[in-house]
């Protein structure tokens, strides 16, 4: 055996990688064993136990029950388009199971909802609306110098002055609107047409609304091809020419236009992301590897352990220390292809004055320099190697995969010594193996990013129901550990939890809708706060139980004040109905009770005898007892409950607050408030 790669592969002898592995760890075991087979391949077996045993071949879903077919169809359609199944979808789902989930997708995806929440998925992930400024300032001064604010001078033809002011702050606000979705509103125009999402990264065109056309000062050409040409949200795609500096000097194009590259080259993008000059275009290039090609090159890159050390002994330690070059060498490339998108502060069109860096490395990709005839479209060219990448391709299946569970595909468990590692190492692989699946889909479909949703969400990791228990086993911790990513076990985001509350009772709560009351509920603001919260905090509790007690208050008022044929939530009962009066009253009571959960929590299998609705009944009979048990009973329904224009309705039995009780209860059940 080799004493010397042990000794400093563990810190025994003086070289500037230090210690990498401890010598009573796993790694240290199986690098020994290695070495001694290199010394002797031929010998005996050294009787020393490696801690990674074989692959379990058993199936990876053994055990593991999926999803009722009716619960995925809710669950698709709360996600995707924001309302619930409608009878002919449940009943297909029925009758065929995941078979009759590519055809109602094939429609759902034809929805504006549908739309309206990839717009919102797809900010999670880039983060565009999130850059520093009004949002107009994502056109520079430089270059739209005289557009660029056009709605400060727009003669809105209003002679009084306070309506004209109120008209001015409203156009000014759907400007700045319209600014900000032009990125997101790009991958809705590509996924809707059905066009290859590569263009993401290629298109060579950029999506304008009759407002924000008026910003680029192209509203003229297009003025006739709006169908609205009022409505500050519609999109048409258009090719900019070639940007003009106000001191007259035109950007170097071969083409007379702009070399759009699809998101690289949106200003707004450009500008979410800006450069400075210690920087150097290099978060652009981190950014880029992590949108794009799936890297976080910060997790990739080496920690340095003295970098004062390296600074000292070499003159461009990132273009000639082992430790730094094994990153830069990759990135530095990358941002010198951003190197005309540095006109600062602005960050936005404009090469360094002072020529690009020489003390980085040259601009390319993957060892690939770039053509000087391509200079002048450095993104482009950038943009045709990325979606030829095979990264890409899984890359997108990941942002889908993120967009549906609201989590990160799986990394690679990193410790040999993490005694749960041959689990973690399995749930890994069957993940990865999915997603390269999944990935050749895509592309043998034509980047055609529909065909992502539906593959995903007929997957086992989607369909798998997280209340199912694991079959009992030798290895339960082991098997709960290779489980732990299946699923959907999220709670609702601010925006996801109003559209729901809209979908089930007709009507929305609004108070999620306030920025501020999002960003307590575990929203983000795409600037400072950039993830949304995964497990609720007190403030979260609160607002979930507020939200409970004021749905319940509006809705079930208002819900009685209908007639029966009308009604979401108490179709089948009326208010007179007691419990304990008879056995037909308690089995409509009951009915009604399984109608809620049913409506409520999608639980469509649910009887009239199950548990659950005992529980509710239980709850309901109470609070009744509780209340005839009290002198005085106000005869009327609680005043603060009654909708817009109602009158209060009439009480005497209780049952209407009753009921309002039964409702507060159910929405703040986990079925509700969590995916």
């Amino acid at each position: 055996m080799n004493p010397r790669l042990l000794l400093k592969a563990t810190g025994g002898l003086d070289h500037e990688g230090k210690q990498v592995i401890k010598a009573d760890s796993t790694a240290y075991r199986i690098l020994a064993e290695w070495v001694r087979q290199v010394n002797d391949p031929h010998g005996g077996k050294s009787g020393m136990k490696i801690a990674v045993s074989a692959q379990d071949t058993r199936s990876f879903f053994d055990g593991v029950a999926m999803l009722d077919n009716r619960k995925l169809m809710r669950r698709i359609t709360l996600s995707l388009a924001g309302r619930l199944p409608s009878e002919d979808e449940l009943a297909a789902a029925q009758k065929d199971g995941v078979k009759a989930v590519g055809p109602i997708l094939d429609k759902l995806m034809k929805e504006d909802a549908f739309y309206d929440r990839l717009a919102e998925a797809f900010n999670d992930i880039f983060l565009t609306r999130g850059y520093d400024g009004v949002p107009e300032t994502a056109l520079s001064y430089d270059n739209f110098e005289k557009t660029r604010n056009w709605c400060q001078k727009y003669d809105l033809k209003i002679e009084d002055k306070a309506a004209q002011q109120k008209a001015r702050y409203k156009l000014t606000d759907d400007y700045r609107e319209a600014m900000l979705r032009e990125p997101t509103e790009l991958i809705k125009y590509i996924v809707r047409n059905e066009r290859p999402f590569t263009e993401i990264v290629t298109a060579d065109y950029i999506m304008v609304s009759p407002y924000t056309a008026r910003g680029y000062g192209v509203y003229d050409e297009m003025r006739e091809k709006f169908h609205n040409p009022e409505d500050p949200f519609e999109y048409l795609p258009v090719r900019l020419s070639a940007l003009k500096h106000r001191n007259g000097k035109v950007q170097e194009s071969a083409t007379s236009f702009y070399p759009h590259a699809g998101l690289l080259t949106t200003f707004q993008y450009l500008r979410r992301y800006p450069t400075t000059e210690t920087n150097r275009n290099r978060l652009r290039a981190r950014m880029y590897f992590q949108f794009f090609l799936g890297i976080d090159v910060l997790e990739l890159a080496p920690r340095v352990s003295d970098a004062a050390a390296i600074t000292a002994k070499f003159k461009v330690p990132t273009m000639e220390a082992s430790e730094c070059v094994i990153c830069h060498k990759t990135i530095d490339p990358i941002a010198g292809l951003f190197q005309d998108y540095y006109d600062l502060p602005d960050a936005l069109f404009g090469p360094r004055k002072d020529g690009w860096f020489k003390d980085m490395f040259v601009p390319g990709f993957e060892g690939e320099n770039l053509p000087p005839q391509d200079r002048w479209r450095a993104l482009q060219w950038l943009g045709e190697r990325t979606a030829k990448d095979p990264r890409f391709a899984t890359t997108m299946v990941e942002h889908v995969y993120f967009i549906l569970t609201g989590r990160k595909t799986l990394l690679q468990p990193k410790s040999l010594d993490d005694p749960l590692y041959d689990a973690k190492q399995r749930a890994y692989r069957a993940q990865r193996a999915e997603v390269e699946r999944i990935a050749s889909v895509l592309v043998k479909n034509g980047f055609n990013l529909k065909v992502v949703f539906k593959e995903w969400v007929a997957s086992p990791f989607y369909r798998a129901d997280t209340r199912s228990p694991i079959a009992n086993s030798p290895n339960a911790e082991q098997r709960q550990a290779e489980m732990a990513d299946l699923g959907i076990a999220r709670m609702l985001s601010p925006e996801q939890l109003e559209r729901k509350i809209t979908a089930v009772f007709g009507k929305p709560w609004n108070r999620l809708r306030d920025k501020q009351i999002a960003m307590l509920y575990g929203g983000i603001d795409s600037k400072e706060v950039t993830e949304r919260a995964v497990d609720p905090s007190g403030a979260m509790g609160a607002l979930q139980r507020i939200m409970s007690n004021d749905v319940a208050c509006k809705e079930v008022s208002s819900d009685f004040a209908l007639e029966p044929t009308q009604r979401r939530l108490f179709p089948g009962i009326k208010p007179d109905v007691l419990p304990g009066v008879s056995t037909e009253n308690d089995q409509r009571i009951r009915a009604a009770i399984v109608h809620l959960h049913q409506l409520l929590l999608g639980q469509y299998d649910i009887k009239e005898n199950d548990p659950e609705v005992d529980r509710t009944f239980q709850l309901f009979a109470g609070i009744l007892e509780d209340a005839h048990a009290r002198k005085g009973i106000e005869p009327q329904e609680t005043y603060n409950c009654r909708g817009d224009n109602e009158k209060r309705l009439p009480d005497p039995d209780y049952t209407v607050r009753a009921w309002r009780g039964v409702v507060t209860y159910l929405l703040r059940q986990e079925a509700f408030l969590y995916e």
